[in-house]
């Protein structure tokens, strides 16, 4: 326990010594490899289908696939850009293989055409 606790340790005192506001372990650019979202700076981590590596991705703009929120992090298709909404129709088994995927849309600019 304590020769894990002392691992740990040295890697926390080793990503807090580096210089780069980036950091190797959050703040991660777009491209990057990354295993959560909450290490990208566009919190959303993407990966093309199950065998790909996850990269950091841009959200989705308005028009674009999505996917609502998931608590895996890894999407295979990013969530929206702030202030716009995911129109999904959430399944249980969508969200158990994180394949609840919708349109980006402004809802504020749908209320006001209709």
């Amino acid at each position: 326990m304590e020769k894990v606790l002392i691992l740990l340790l040295v890697a926390l005192a080793v990503a807090y010594a580096v210089p780069d506001p980036r950091g190797i372990i959050i703040n991660l650019d777009e491209g990057e490899l990354c295993l959560n979202s909450a290490q990208c700076t566009s919190k959303c981590c993407h990966r093309e289908d199950g065998l790909s590596l996850a990269r950091c991705a841009p959200k989705a703009s308005e028009n674009s696939e999505c996917s609502a929120f998931t608590l895996y992090g890894i999407y295979y298709k990013c969530p929206c850009e702030r202030g716009l909404t995911c129109n999904v129709d959430k399944t249980i088994v969508g969200s158990i293989t994180n394949t609840n995927f919708g349109v980006c849309l402004d809802l504020g600019r749908a209320t006001e055409v209709c």
